[in-house]
């Protein structure tokens, strides 16, 4: 299983980060990149990589904070900004002037931002259950349910959250996977639950610390996040084709993400998945590879 999959390479890039990635297929055929989210790490895509390995370059990376990958300590090097340079600044360290982009999760949020900020670099756009950034803080400003929905981020910003999560053989972050009134995660067997073991017990600050870094949190009474914001609609065109795979019964974001967000990206198609939950690259990762072929193959 995974044979065709090297893992251990690193990258040292230009602004000093080291990342580690995880690749399938011949350099120098078109670059596909898969960026994870929380609290996962390159191994979310084994799946993907096998299946586009054949045709493309398919090169999962960990961010910066996760598993292989540097982890600074410095909360200030977790902003958006930055780890969308990483994303950049590996590209060019893989030789590329531009990247078919996959994302997920914290992945996707990046993601928006490096197709906002670098349209030129990247040819087409998969994001899966990740909301648009302008959508995201309008629904964390105004929307009591999807406030609620997202307290959580609330609690990972707390000091200490990540002894939390580690607690008891990581129970709590286990049921990130296998709790909230999800479908029983057949997907997490024990083959696999040692693999995310194994990454987290490298450190979990690295993972809360992007929740601790972003504006993008529901209000309190001591941090007003999203509200104290003025960000202008129009700065957040995509102007690149994208499409959404979005599985609707995710706990923490509301198919309600979606609605408006063809008035942010000229070429766009949404793909629901009534029954998905967050983690339906896990649940059904034929379908996903299906779903990317799809729009690869236009």
């Amino acid at each position: 299983m995974h044979s065709l999959i090297q893992s251990n390479q690193f990258a040292t890039l230009d602004n000093g980060t080291r990342l580690h990635y995880a690749s399938a297929g011949d350099a120098g055929k078109p670059l596909l990149l898969f960026v994870h989210g929380f609290p996962e790490f390159w191994y979310e895509w084994a799946a993907q990589l096998e299946e586009f390995g054949q045709d493309y370059f398919a090169v999962a990376p960990d961010l910066r904070g996760f598993n292989l990958s540097d982890m600074p300590t410095d909360l200030a090097a977790y902003k958006a900004k930055h780890i969308v340079d990483d994303v950049r600044l590996l590209i060019g360290h893989l030789g590329y002037e531009k990247a078919i982009i996959v994302a997920h999760d914290w992945g996707g949020a990046i993601c928006w931002n490096f197709a906002i900020a670098l349209p030129q670099m990247l040819e087409k756009l998969i994001i899966i259950n990740s909301p648009h950034p302008y959508l995201f803080m309008q629904a964390l400003s105004n929307d009591a349910a999807q406030k609620s929905a997202s307290e959580y981020m609330n609690w990972l910003r707390a000091e200490g959250s990540e002894n939390a999560l580690a607690k008891d053989n990581f129970a709590l972050i286990e049921g990130f996977f296998t709790g909230m009134g999800q479908p029983q995660a057949s997907w997490f067997d024990e083959a696999t639950r040692a693999r995310y073991h194994e990454c987290w017990s490298r450190g979990l600050s690295g993972g809360v610390n992007y929740y601790r870094a972003s504006p993008l949190h529901p209000p309190t009474d001591s941090n007003q996040g999203p509200l104290k914001l003025q960000l202008n609609p129009a700065d957040f065109h995509v102007n690149v084709p994208t499409r959404v795979i979005w599985g609707e019964n995710d706990k923490a974001l509301p198919k309600t993400l979606l609605d408006g967000l063809e008035s942010f990206i000229p070429d766009l198609q949404v793909m629901r998945i009534p029954e998905g939950s967050h983690w339906i690259i896990h649940e059904q990762p034929a379908r996903i590879n299906q779903l990317i072929h799809g729009f690869l193959d236009h």
